[in-house]
């Protein structure tokens, strides 16, 4: 698929996400908008998935561990098809499916996430399935850099090398902020690559933002019996100049000033510069 078309289609989504965060008043802003490059990547090029059978035997599998990020990943399942988008509009709302955190209520979510640091455990286990089963679908999961300093993520990371998972892949967006400050003041994760070798997983350093290095990554990993590790480097709050590289962003909801401007700015993206051939 054409890197451009991947390009618009984020910027897309996240001025989709902007208004459901200020619409509803609630939503992890920076989190959302550092990860919408790789969901982008993952559902509209990446994925074996069908929207009117969500639960094809034979689809790949996503696990989305940092579950706070869902507002853009409810923004992309409905796009593809999985749910109304006028159900988008309950978001938040009481008795709405369309919670703070992934649900398998809804239609395309695989798992419950959001306790930091169970999703790559939940993806060795899918992912073990399959080799037990005989099954070709490859499972993801993403997670947060801030997650990395749950123990389960380290027990999970040798199962995976245990079990010799190379139908696994784990993504970090590796963005550098927590909720309460950046990772070197919270819990340093820093050396994630010499880590994860030590456990014994492939491991790709990537720009996180940069949708050409996403796909080539997620396209290109080693099936030589260990798993697989992509860290994408990102911008927290990416695409919104207010919000970027602000840990006070991490859940945080616009004025309504600050709505506005950033409409604005990608209402000019959107109609000019993509029209234009320009990114």
């Amino acid at each position: 698929m054409q890197i451009q078309y991947l390009e618009f289609k984020a910027l897309e989504m996240r001025k989709k996400v902007w208004k459901m965060i200020y619409d509803s008043g609630t939503g992890h802003t920076g989190s959302d908008l550092s990860c919408t490059d790789i969901l982008i990547a993952l559902y509209y090029d990446v994925l074996k998935i069908n929207p009117a059978e969500p639960k094809w035997v034979d689809r790949d599998r996503y696990i989305q561990s940092k579950g706070h990020a869902v507002e853009i990943l409810w923004s992309v399942l409905a796009d593809k098809g999985f749910f109304s988008e006028n159900k988008l509009k309950t978001y938040g709302k009481f008795h709405t499916d369309l919670i703070g955190h992934p649900n398998n209520k809804v239609a395309g979510i695989e798992m419950n996430t959001g306790s930091l640091g169970h999703g790559l455990s939940i993806a060795v286990g899918v992912a073990l399935n399959a080799k037990i089963t005989n099954k070709d679908y490859l499972t993801y999961t993403l997670m947060g850099d801030g997650e990395q300093a749950e123990g389960s993520i380290w027990e999970a990371a040798m199962a995976a090398n245990h079990y010799r998972l190379d139908n696994l892949i784990g993504i970090i967006d590796n963005n550098g902020l927590q909720i309460t400050g950046s990772n070197e003041e919270v819990m340093d994760s820093s050396s994630l690559k010499q880590k994860y070798q030590a456990f014994g997983w492939n491991v790709q350093e990537i720009d996180g933002n940069n949708m050409s290095e996403i796909v080539n990554a997620l396209k290109n990993v080693k099936k030589n019996g260990h798993p697989n590790l992509v860290i994408a480097h990102t911008l927290k709050g990416k695409g919104v100049k207010v919000a970027e590289d602000r840990a006070e962003w991490h859940h945080k909801v616009p004025t309504k000033e600050q709505y506005e401007a950033a409409m604005a700015d990608f209402d000019k993206k959107l109609g000019g510069d993509f029209e234009n051939g320009e990114k």
